[in-house]
């Protein structure tokens, strides 16, 4: 039985906003560098410098005695994340920022469903009316129909796909495998993959690219650090909600550092999303003070 998590929902909420507001630093980065380089080379230096960050765990890691299925997931891990981090950075280059955080929405839907599908959370009605929900106001903010898919929605679409099914992988790990392996791990399976991709198309970074580079591992080793520790605190149908918010933050990174230009429609399907948040939230919290009542009431044992 894979469902272990904590019952810790304020803990998990706020991990998972730290997660978001690192990963919008990651995109801040990403759009800086644009398309100065090629998007395998860009990636690879990103997660390059990230293996940086954890090399003197290495040796400690490589000893470690996890039986071999967590191994096979570390490996799956990091080649599903090549994918999904190739075809990230191909659109973050091309398409504005709130385009493609709205697009990645998707990600945490598939996520929501999949988890309950797949770690025993369940998919209650309630659950799937929160996820239709959310991405309905994902469509709002992308009108599709209303205007040109280019190659670098398909890339983010594909991107979405990818890192959910990531995701679920670190969400099974994250019961016997403490959160800073599992993001040390992904870092060090993925930028192999990346290496072999970049190497056909590789050219000269120029410094002001290395260090943006360098502060997006920064960024985004935070990001995943504190994601996975949400995982562990609070179930996903709790936490997974919580990334939509980031549209709002990529939205005014977009507008006051790209000058990109103010778009309502994203307000709007941001509302819709911050209100099935909190709808989830609420109904989840009410939900297991029943529990617990019931629980206590059961046993004869005090009701915290």
């Amino acid at each position: 039985m894979w469902e272990k998590t904590a019952h810790r929902p304020f803990a998990g909420i706020l991990w998972m906003v730290i997660s978001g507001l690192a990963m919008v630093g990651v995109n801040g980065v990403v759009k800086a560098v644009g398309t100065s380089l090629p998007a395998p080379q860009a990636a690879f230096l990103r997660y390059a410098f990230g293996a940086l960050i954890f090399l003197p765990l290495l040796p400690q890691l490589m000893r470690s005695q996890y039986p071999r299925r967590i191994w096979v997931m570390f490996a799956l891990r990091g080649l599903v994340t090549v994918l999904a981090v190739t075809l990230w950075f191909y659109a973050m280059a091309r398409l504005p920022v709130a385009e493609v955080s709205a697009i990645g929405f998707l990600n945490p839907v598939i996520v929501l469903i999949l988890g309950g599908l797949l770690l025993g959370e369940g998919v209650t009605p309630g659950r799937m009316m929160v996820a239709l929900v959310a991405f309905l106001g994902a469509m709002v903010v992308l009108r599709p129909g209303l205007r040109e898919i280019s190659s670098g929605h398909l890339a983010q679409f594909g991107a979405a796909i990818s890192f959910a099914i990531a995701y679920i992988i670190a969400k099974r790990m994250s019961d016997s495998v403490p959160a800073g392996v599992i993001v040390a791990m992904m870092t060090f399976a993925t930028a192999p993959g990346l290496g072999l991709l970049a190497w056909p198309v590789w050219q000269r970074p120029e410094l002001w690219q290395l260090v943006w580079l360098a502060a997006g591992a920064g960024f985004a080793t935070l990001g995943h650090y504190a994601m996975t520790r949400a995982f562990a605190a609070a179930p996903l149908a709790v936490t997974q909600p919580v990334t939509f918010l980031q549209i709002l933050w990529a939205a005014l990174l977009g507008m006051v550092v790209f000058g990109e230009a103010f778009d309502p429609w994203v307000i709007l399907g941001g509302a819709m999303i911050i209100g099935a948040i909190s709808v989830n939230i609420r109904r989840e919290a009410s939900a297991r003070r029943v529990i617990r009542r019931a629980d206590g009431a059961g046993t004869g044992g005090p009701v915290s």
